[in-house]
């Protein structure tokens, strides 16, 4: 006879709360089934083995409040009481703006936005530790883990809500700081090439850019400007403002080096070898630099309560401006 005790893991039923609302399904998946590889989560979404309201769902479906997830009998690997014992600490970040509807922070490189694939928590869980008092706190769109820069965070649904039509819509003001290698060509101002998601071996999501008529390539812009340009040491660099008409995965690393000017100490889409050279130090003397120079600083939007035109700007952090200044020739 069979031990009931035995039996494998059983179909789930979740419904959607107000914390999980606006989230991508895959990115709710992967914090529900925990211990479940990447791979295996994307391949049940594409199987029509989850359902969103009895339906099939894409992996880029946005979750509703009161929506019913079904998620088919899947393995997880058992919880390590240690790691299940820690919660994510509290942390405020520095803020830029704040009021009863909203605020901006100015995140720190190295910080992911959540937790999911690999990353126990975030900003996001952090800063609900921190402010046990809010009754809501979501974010409103993401940045890499790798890039610092303002990042916006909705206290009420309505905020939320709007703010995300916002983006949806480009009706956002964004832009970036990037150092990239090379000379930039200055009259090289718009890059718009599509882009395509996939995952690799190892199930992380790449980008890659593809053919304006690719099937599945999206078209994705961006406004190029030159800010700065360091003819040495070799190859040279440009530091560039890099506003996006469009909100891609990845958009501004693959835009860029695409055009053969990869972003420095970007550790997917850049070149090893000179980011190995900018951490050590050899290759800008007196200066290591470690991160990925990418910041996200300018922030336009309407506010959702009072539709004001907002305009934020975040300074580049120390690191970026200190080898900002061992890339200057000393008489400047």
């Amino acid at each position: 006879m069979e031990n009931p005790s035995a039996a494998g893991p059983a179909v789930r039923r979740v419904v959607v709360d107000e914390r999980s609302a606006g989230q991508r399904l895959d990115n709710f998946l992967l914090r529900e089934l925990k211990g479940v590889p990447k791979t295996h989560v994307y391949r049940i979404i594409r199987s029509g083995e989850v359902r969103v309201n009895k339906g099939r769902a894409a992996a880029d479906t946005r979750l509703e409040p009161g929506d019913e997830v079904r998620l088919p009998p899947v393995r997880q690997a058992a919880p390590d009481p240690a790691r299940a014992a820690e919660a994510a600490p509290p942390r405020e970040f520095p803020l830029v703006y704040e009021d009863d509807h909203l605020l901006v922070i100015d995140k720190p490189a190295g910080v992911a936005v959540h937790g999911g694939s690999g990353v126990s928590f975030g900003v996001i869980e952090q800063l609900r530790r921190a402010r046990p008092e809010a009754k809501f706190l979501e974010l409103v769109h993401r940045l890499d883990k790798e890039t610092s820069g303002l990042l916006m965070l909705a206290k009420r649904r309505s905020a939320l809500t709007a703010l995300q039509d916002q983006f949806r819509q480009r009706e956002t003001g964004k832009t970036y700081a990037a150092l990239v290698s090379g000379a930039w060509p200055a009259s090289k101002k718009v890059v718009d090439v599509a882009l395509h998601k996939y995952l690799d071996a190892a199930g992380e999501r790449r980008v890659r850019a593809v053919a304006a008529d690719h099937e599945q390539g999206q078209r994705s812009i961006s406004l190029v400007r030159v800010v700065e340009a360091f003819a040495s040491p070799a190859p040279g660099f440009t530091l560039l403002d890099v506003t996006i008409k469009t909100g891609r995965t990845h958009q501004i690393r693959v835009h860029l080096a695409s055009e053969g000017h990869p972003i420095a100490g970007d550790d997917k889409y850049g070149v090893f070898a000179l980011n190995k050279a900018l951490a050590t130090g050899r290759a800008v003397p007196d200066c290591r630099f470690d991160r990925m120079f990418l910041h996200a600083r300018r922030l336009a939007f309407d506010h959702p309560a009072s539709g004001e035109r907002i305009e934020l700007e975040a300074s580049l952090p120390t690191e970026c401006r200190t080898l900002l200044g061992c890339l200057r020739p000393l008489d400047s």
